[in-house]
């Protein structure tokens, strides 16, 4: 059953409805394998706020339509924030919030992940509590591809997850993960046959929200310190990633991402 009233009625660029009694689901619906436009992003870092303070929502399923979670933050997205410092710091502050919402967020979060996982939507995924992927799945950071530093979750979320050695590999390279692979290092909680991703994510959180709600939250407050207590490297590795966007090896990630041609980074170095 879809839902629009309420403390969601503004969140029009996503899909919220509630499959069962206690559990919202939001599910981004949008061209490009789920791109994230300036509004989408603004609303997914805003409607854990909304899901927090829902006194209906005992657990929540974040997942994408169709044959993605979302392949990243839209070209024109990205245009705006290289081209103007208004928009760079717009975003750069949406960017911190969605990070720290899902934190914050009393309810428990049970993502599904399947197909292409990047950008702000691999951000609130792999912040959920419980993160459920598909074999096929593929899970890239792709920052430092793009010409910026992995910034926003990458820093105080990898190493936590998978262990350094495996978070550098990653975050560096930009090298995709399949859901199997993810959940042999611990970046995902479980991984799943693809068709049954959606079903077992919704079971989690049905599981959850018939669970005792006080012991559940406050469990997930506790575990979450491990973030907050990291939040000062979250600061640096998301000051340095926009820093990037003023700089002239992002023009070229762009450029080669809509081009589909390896990129020729060549812009100056702190040497």
């Amino acid at each position: 059953m879809s839902t629009r009233s309420g403390p969601y009625e503004q969140f029009d660029a996503l899909e919220i409805d509630r499959p069962a009694p206690g559990v919202l689901r939001i599910t981004l619906d949008a061209p490009g394998l789920n791109s994230v436009d300036r509004t989408l992003h603004r609303q997914l870092a805003d409607v854990w706020l909304a899901v927090d303070r829902d006194p209906d929502t005992r657990a929540a399923v974040l997942r994408g339509a169709g044959r993605a979670l979302s392949a990243g933050g839209s070209f024109e997205l990205i245009d705006d924030m290289i081209g103007d410092f208004a928009d760079r710091t717009l975003v750069l502050r949406e960017a911190r919030d969605l990070v720290f919402n899902v934190i914050d967020c009393s309810k428990p979060v049970v993502s599904a992940i399947h197909g292409p996982a990047v950008g702000a939507g691999l951000v609130a995924a792999l912040l959920a509590d419980v993160s459920v992927a598909g074999r096929s799945a593929r899970i890239i950071d792709g920052h430092t591809r793009l010409g910026v530093a992995a910034g926003d979750h990458a820093a105080i979320c990898w190493p936590l997850l998978c262990g350094m050695a495996k978070a550098k590999y990653y975050l560096l390279t930009c090298e995709p993960l399949t859901g199997e692979e993810a959940e042999r290092i611990g970046l995902v909680s479980m991984c799943v046959d693809d068709e049954e991703v959606q079903q077992k994510a919704l079971e989690v959180a049905e599981n959850l929200a018939g669970g005792s709600q006080s012991a559940i939250r406050w469990t997930k407050h506790a575990l979450n310190n491990w973030y907050r207590d990291h939040s000062s490297i979250f600061d640096a590795s998301w000051g340095l990633e926009f820093y990037g966007f003023g700089g002239p090896d992002v023009r070229e990630g762009l450029e080669s991402h809509r081009e589909k041609r390896p990129p020729r980074f060549d812009g100056p170095t702190s040497e």
